[in-house]
C-alpha cells in the first residue's frame, strides 16, 4: 500500500500544513490521537529526542494505518544507511539537520531516492510498503515521488549556500532552525537578534524565488500565524512535552485558584 503524500499535494496547491514535534512520547497510539485531532503530520525527533529505529517502526505502522504523514528528524544527514533505513521503517519523509552545502543535499537525495535519482538501498518488501509485493520498476518511481526530503537550514553557511542547494532535484521543502543559527552567528539563543532575522529573511526570500515550501518551529499560536502570513507553508507548532506540561499546569492552577476564593 503506497499512499499519496498529502503534504506535498497541499503545499503544491499553495496551502499550509501544520504539525507538531514528538521528542519522547513514543506510544504509537499518539498517531491515532493526532489524526483524530486534525493535525496534518507529525515530526519524530531522533536528533534531540529519544526515538530509536524500533520506536519509529511501531509509530509509523500506526500512523500509516490512519494516513498520518510522519517526518523523522534524523540524528545527522551524513550516514546513507541511517537515511534510507528510516524511510524503510515507514517514514513519509526526513528532516535533515545541519544541511549546509549543495554536496550535502546531493548526498541526501542520492541516499534516499531510487534510480535514476539516486541509489537508495533496496528493500522493497518492508514496512514502508506494508510488506506488499510489487514490481520494482513500478514501485520505485512512486516512492521517489511521494518521499519527502526537507533540508533544515540552521547555520550561516547553510543560508549562504541555500540557492544551489535548492537547485538539487529531489529537495521538497526547507525548515528554518533559528536557535542553531543564532549560535553559528556567535549569539546563542538570541533568535530575535537582527543578524538572525536577516538570515531568516534570506531563507524565505530564496524559497519563494525557487518556489520551495518553507517552514519553522514555533511555540505559540500568534507566532505561527505571523509566520504563515509571511509565506511559510510547512509549519510546526509546539511539542508533546510542552503541551502536556502546560495543560497539566493550567488544570492544576485552575483548581487551586478556586480554593483561594
Amino acid at each position: 500500500m503506497i499512499l499519496e503524500n498529502p503534504l506535498k499535494k497541499t503545499m503544491k496547491a499553495g496551502g499550509v500544513v501544520l504539525g507538531t514535534m514528538l521528542t519522547h512520547l513514543r506510544q504509537p497510539a499518539v498517531a491515532i490521537l493526532m489524526k483524530n485531532a486534525g493535525w496534518d503530520y507529525v515530526f519524530l525527533d531522533a536528533e534531540h529526542g529519544s526515538f530509536t529505529p524500533p520506536d519509529i517502526l511501531d509509530f509509523c505502522v500506526a500512523a500509516k494505518a490512519v494516513n498520518l504523514p510522519v517526518i523523522v528528524r534524523v540524528p545527522n544527514s551524513r550516514e546513507a544507511q541511517r537515511l534510507y533505513q528510516t524511510l524503510d521503517l515507514g517514514a513519509t519523509g526526513l528532516l535533515c539537520p545541519q544541511t549546509e552545502t549543495k554536496e550535502q543535499a546531493e548526498f541526501i537525495v542520492h541516499s534516499t531516492k531510487y534510480f535514476p535519482m539516486g541509489q537508495r538501498g533496496m528493500s522493497l518488501r518492508n514496512s514502508h510498503t506494508f510488506w506488499g509485493k510489487y514490481k520494482g520498476s513500478e514501485l520505485t518511481p512512486k516512492l521517489n515521488e511521494e518521499t519527502m526530503i526537507v533540508l533544515q537550514i540552521e547555520s550561516k553557511t547553510g543560508v549562504d549556500n541555500l540557492e544551489p542547494m535548492l537547485d538539487v532535484k529531489g529537495v521538497d521543502a526547507v525548515f528554518i532552525g533559528p536557535n542553531d543559527m543564532s549560535q553559528t552567528l556567535g549569539i546563542p539563543g538570541d533568535i530575535g537578534h537582527p543578524e538572525v532575522a536577516k538570515r531568516v529573511d534570506r531563507v524565505l526570500e530564496v524559497c519563494q524565488k525557487k518556489k520551495i515550501p518553507c517552514g519553522v518551529h514555533t511555540y505559540d499560536i500568534d507566532t505561527a500565524k505571523k509566520w504563515i502570513a509571511r509565506g511559510c507553508q510547512f509549519m510546526c507548532l509546539g511539542g508533546e512535552m510542552a503541551f502536556l506540561q502546560d495543560s497539566m499546569q493550567a488544570a492544576r492552577n485552575g483548581v487551586m485558584e478556586s480554593l483561594k476564593k
